[in-house]
């Protein structure tokens, strides 16, 4: 078994404020792992796009939990990751652990590129968060008690970011993880309908599921503000590539994957849902 407790070395976590980064630097924390937090705002600081902030960050670091902001399909991903996983193992940072998306084609040339760097690799291929409803861009369409969105009866498998975290956490600090892809969803497949009635049962109060055209949805982004890109991530959605179960978690862990209705439960009891 691979470990960095009780030696120098951090773990770089990048991107470790954000929904799965803060979870994976907490466990491994409370494990007496040294972490290093990935960020713009870090001290040394590190962004995707300034590569010469790669190196600072990687001084000291024998692992990496590697994030990419804003998506593995933008353009240049690939290349980014690339450089990145050369670099860091080349730095001495030989044990990477990547976060991919489930489903996005896109993504498999981020993945390639890691992999041929040379490290000791795991992917973790994840789609839609639990934690999107109260910790992201759905939390104020739930306070305001409608989900409007152009997903029709399509039906996704919600996966929670504890289980993602404690995943990442296995194999960045497990041998046995080396050379593994493992894919991860909740432990069954729900509508957002179905979330929606999730969701009233545990706020105690009614919230809707409204399905509304692409172009609306486009619509309402433009009013807000917001890139309309947005409304193209639930083609994945629609086109069904993601409406079957996986099996990561009970791979990796070897126990079931967290429900929807127990994450919401759990959410509402702390108040994030509670109207003012």
């Amino acid at each position: 078994m691979g470990t960095n407790a009780g030696t120098d070395k951090a773990t770089l976590v990048i991107g470790g404020t954000g929904k799965t980064g803060r979870r994976v630097a907490e466990k491994l924390t409370a494990q007496g792992r040294r972490v290093r937090i990935g960020s713009r705002s870090a001290t040394p600081a590190f962004d995707w796009n300034e590569p010469a902030t790669w190196g600072p960050a990687l001084e000291g670091v024998d692992r990496v939990y590697v994030t990419y902001y804003p998506d593995l399909a933008f353009p240049g991903a690939a290349d980014q990751i690339g450089a990145f996983s050369e670099l860091a193992v080349a730095s001495g940072a030989r044990r990477l652990v990547l976060l991919s998306g489930r489903g996005e084609e896109a993504a498999a040339a981020a993945e390639a590129r890691l992999q041929a760097s040379g490290a000791d690799w795991t992917v973790v291929r994840a789609s839609w968060f639990n934690q999107n409803f109260d910790e992201s861009f759905f939390l104020e369409p739930v306070l305001a008690g409608e989900i409007a969105l152009p997903t029709a009866d399509a039906v996704e498998a919600f996966v929670d970011a504890d289980d993602i975290a404690d995943v990442v956490v296995a194999a960045l600090t497990d041998d046995r993880h080396i050379g593994k892809v493992y894919e991860l969803s909740g432990p069954r497949l729900l509508s957002f309908s179905d979330v929606a009635a999730e969701l009233s049962k545990a706020t105690g109060r009614e919230i809707a599921y409204v399905s509304v055209t692409n172009e609306q949805y486009r619509a309402v982004l433009r009013e807000n503000g917001l890139p309309e890109e947005f409304a193209d991530l639930f083609t994945m959605i629609l086109d069904g590539r993601n409406a079957h179960l996986v099996h990561g978690v009970e791979q990796a862990l070897g126990r079931k994957p967290k429900d929807f209705a127990d994450y919401a439960r759990e959410a509402a009891a702390t108040g994030i849902w509670d109207l003012a």
